[in-house]
């Protein structure tokens, strides 16, 4: 019987975590990829209305403040990167509000990595060689754009359905939530729900081509079939989304344009807005081309260690902190 102040992780899983942590350290020491630290607190928060920030408050020099745990490095290690221009990476907890679940726990640890020069196939090609060295055997993956992984699931095509189309998938499918004029809260819902445990059993999957609205600081690209997407890919492994990949967008007025967009859907959804990170947007300008990932890593660990639940792969969980 566990006693209140006892970790979840056990001791066996801990030792193993620590040999996983070492093999990703040892992993990009070896391809001559700097390891990086940056705040974990911030003057600045997340505008994605799909993620929600942290608050603190502190006292700077005397004056009360409010900042932000970071979701993820990235703002950080942005401004690193367009100062430096080399590959970098970093290992650091991260911190997402209101999330709970057997996959979820409001902090936890993330790797993410920047490869100046690296395009989105080549990024995919060393996340493949990653996912050997911490499985301890060759592994493959398979790609499948976002639209044909509606089709192959529930026969629609997100990028062209109507809202009704959707809204009548959801209820044959007896989803009762009601996302409203929102389409992409629509498409948003089905793939949570219909799509998305159907991915990576067997073969890790990379699901590209996303929808625009659903990655602002990637760059955009024209499918086959003409519709605007983003340059990104989402790794999935079990069902479980394991990485996070952008081909970067450097270019801050554009990227300007996008987080105050954000930030006017956050009005209109009644969430607070975000103060924008004008540090960022000055670097984007000096930013080299690149690509760059967030990889969850007790979600990954969970993965290879036949694990079914995140807490058996987090020593303490938010609510017994």
């Amino acid at each position: 019987m566990m006693t209140s102040y006892q970790p979840t992780l056990s001791l066996v899983n801990a030792q193993k975590k620590a040999a996983f942590l070492r093999k990703i350290r040892e992993f990009f020491y070896q391809r001559d990829v700097m390891e990086v630290t940056t705040p974990i607190l911030s003057n600045r928060g997340n505008t994605d209305v799909f993620i929600e920030s942290v608050s603190v408050n502190f006292h700077q020099q005397g004056r009360p403040k409010t900042g932000y745990l970071h979701t993820s490095p990235e703002f950080a290690m942005k401004r690193l990167l367009a100062t430096y221009q080399v590959p970098m990476y970093q290992l650091c907890q991260v911190f997402r509000d209101n999330e709970k679940g057997h996959k979820h726990n409001i902090e936890f640890t993330m790797l993410e990595w920047y490869r100046p020069r690296f395009d989105l196939d080549m990024l995919a090609d060393e996340l493949q060689a990653l996912l050997t060295t911490v499985f301890g055997t060759p592994m493959d993956m398979i790609k499948l754009s976002y639209a044909d992984a509606f089709i192959k699931t529930i026969q629609i095509h997100p990028l062209s359905a109507s809202i009704e189309m959707l809204r009548v998938c959801a209820l044959s499918h007896g989803i009762t939530l009601d996302m409203g004029d929102d389409h992409q809260g629509w498409l948003d819902l089905l793939f949570s729900h219909l799509v998305e445990p159907t991915l990576g059993f067997g073969t890790p999957t990379l699901i590209t081509d996303y929808p625009p609205a659903t990655a602002s600081l990637a760059k955009m690209s024209v499918d086959a079939d003409g519709h605007q997407v983003a340059k990104r890919f989402e790794l999935y492994i079990n069902g479980i989304e394991i990485a996070n990949a952008y081909d970067e967008l450097a270019d801050g007025k554009a990227l300007r344009q996008r987080f105050e967009k954000d930030n006017a859907q956050r009005i209109a959804l009644g969430l607070p807005v975000m103060p924008i990170d004008e540090h960022l947007l000055a670097a984007c300008d000096d930013l080299p081309e690149c690509s760059g990932i967030a990889l969850g890593v007790d979600r990954l660990f969970m993965v290879v260690s036949g694990l079914t639940d995140i807490s058996q792969s987090i020593a303490i969980m938010t609510e017994r902190a």
